[in-house]
């Protein structure tokens, strides 16, 4: 049975690791040395490295991790990746066959400009599009593109479930409250996330219902945030 654990990296990193009773695979390894912690004590042999954008907290333990297992890197084609052995890109469908997984590529740019989330069985890994409550900042790309990005990811199935590559949740509650202070959903939020941080605990995943409920940059359109936004001068 597949199952998904975060691999905590650096201040507030996440590394995704998917694994079943023999092989894992690892989301956006910044870096080697907890990801083959991971892998002696839970017994498992690492058979695929999935990069979602060129960032060296995403990338930097490609390089070590693949002298060590001879594995596939599937990363965005539009970028400029050392190690890649598997470009990829809108469209694309990658197989993991020894965890028995499929996933569809998302070109989800704007963080970065080739920036991809990879989707299928229920789940989506969406690196630096989209966090807790809130999204990543544009660097490369436009704020169309992010704009777009965001709305792609609101679109899909409600029940999916968002693993993103940092554990901003509990500051983005703070800015997202200031937008909407009267949001139920929100401010029971904020006491969850409060209560899961305190014990040591990731607050993602999360879910597309629960950040369309609660995330902001999801909620552009909503009056509460529209009021915001103008309070602050961003619109007219």
């Amino acid at each position: 049975m597949l199952q998904i654990d975060p691999i905590p990296a650096f201040d507030d990193n996440y590394i995704w690791v998917l694994y079943d009773e023999r092989h894992a695979v690892v989301v956006d390894p910044g870096e080697a040395a907890p990801v083959l912690a991971w892998l002696n004590a839970h017994e498992r042999a690492l058979c695929g490295i999935l990069c979602t954008h060129h960032h060296g907290d995403h990338i930097g333990g490609v390089a070590e991790l693949c002298a060590v297992y001879n594995v596939p890197v599937y990363a965005p084609r539009a970028e400029n990746i050392a190690g890649t052995t598997n470009p990829v890109a809108e469209g694309d469908r990658i197989t993991l066959p020894e965890l028995d997984v499929s996933f569809d590529v998302m070109d989800i740019r704007g963080h970065t400009r080739g920036h991809v989330g990879y989707l299928g069985a229920g789940y989506v890994f969406c690196g630096d599009t989209l966090f807790g409550c809130g999204c990543g900042r544009v660097f490369e790309g436009s704020m169309e593109e992010m704009h777009h990005a965001l709305q792609r990811l609101a679109a899909l199935p409600e029940e999916t479930r968002m693993y993103c590559a940092h554990e901003y949740t509990e500051s983005n509650i703070r800015f997202a409250l200031a937008c909407e202070p009267e949001n139920a959903d929100l401010k029971r939020r904020a006491g969850e996330t409060h209560a899961l941080r305190a014990s040591g605990q990731p607050s993602v995943p999360s879910t597309i219902a629960l950040e369309k409920a609660t995330n902001p940059f999801l909620r552009c359109a909503d009056p509460a945030v529209i009021r915001a936004a103008q309070a602050h001068g961003e619109v007219a």
